[in-house]
């Protein structure tokens, strides 16, 4: 099983690489954490999505003491990796989305089941060992695909510090029946908010299911993934100079169309993550908190 970590955020809100940004007293990251989860819960394979141009500053501080650990690779997100026929706009320098970034992992991801996560975002154990078992069930590709996803508390994954975006999930039976991806929500006193369409403030309960990008498919994903690029391309054709392919819309676009289903795992994990800098202090202490528990060693790859 191949865990797919979408690390080629510039971190623009955070104001510089976050995913290399230590998070404790000996030098783990975020995605350390991640990666130390996915082991424990079987995982062999970790494939990291990022820029070309970050490739010697991204293995130098992350990639070569995981190596000795998992098999690990690389893939990378680029404007100008388009399905065949399609031509990069002029004036395009905006990365096409986490639905493009998916694609750009074709080739080294392969036939291989997988699991996607965000490079900033802390999960907890949990998440991995239910993508894992997931995975390793017998008879899940063909027509339909069996995809999953690990669903979070809304009120467990929000900041103090501003807005963030998430996918909220409506979720039948256990199976997902709508993911809407949300771009800006805030945290409010006794529930969320997202900013609509129109410009107003709509409420959103805590108790809502929402997608942290944190899914497990198998590899027919990937063949979607490009015919949805193409749509998507033929329906922003007018400006393409900012829209984006978000997954979750991708992956919704599969599910109607009849071609995968979509279970959900609920966890009541505490998200962490740091999408602006304000956030550090409080995952930095958090994670202390897991050490001093006896969760983590103190030192993931000592």
């Amino acid at each position: 099983m191949t865990l797919l970590i979408l690390a080629a955020g510039l971190g623009s809100r955070y104001g510089g690489l976050k995913q290399i940004d230590p998070m404790t007293d000996a030098g783990n990251f975020i995605i350390d954490f991640s990666v130390y989860d996915a082991i424990q819960a079987g995982f062999d394979r970790v494939v990291f999505l990022i820029k070309r141009e970050n490739l010697g500053q991204f293995r130098e501080t992350i990639g070569r003491r995981i190596e000795r650990k998992i098999r690990a690779e690389y893939a990378f997100q680029e404007l100008e990796n388009l399905p065949q026929g399609l031509k990069l706009p002029a004036g395009r320098a905006k990365p096409w989305g986490t639905g493009h970034a998916v694609y750009c992992a074709a080739d080294v991801v392969g036939n291989d089941r997988f699991a996607v996560i965000n490079a900033d975002d802390f999960y907890g154990r949990e998440t991995f060992f239910r993508l894992a078992e997931h995975l390793s069930l017998p008879n899940l590709e063909g027509k339909p695909a069996h995809h999953c996803m690990v669903g979070f508390r809304l009120g467990n994954t929000l900041t103090e510090n501003g807005t963030v975006s998430r996918g909220e999930c409506r979720v039948e039976n256990g199976m997902l029946d709508r993911v809407t991806e949300r771009t800006k929500i805030e945290k409010r006193e006794r529930n969320a908010a997202y900013l609509g369409e129109d410009g107003a403030w709509v409420p959103l309960p805590f108790e809502t299911v929402v997608s942290m990008n944190c899914w497990g498919f198998t590899s027919d994903l990937f063949s979607h993934l490009e015919n949805g690029f193409r749509a998507f391309w033929r329906e922003h054709e007018a400006d393409l100079s900012k829209c984006e392919y978000y997954l979750p819309s991708a992956v919704q676009e599969q599910k109607d169309a009849g071609l995968c289903d979509i279970r959900v795992y609920s966890t009541s994990s505490q998200w962490l993550g740091v999408t602006y800098p304000e956030d550090k202090a409080r995952v930095k202490a958090a994670v202390a908190a897991l050490i001093a528990a006896g969760e983590y060693p103190a030192d993931l790859w000592a």
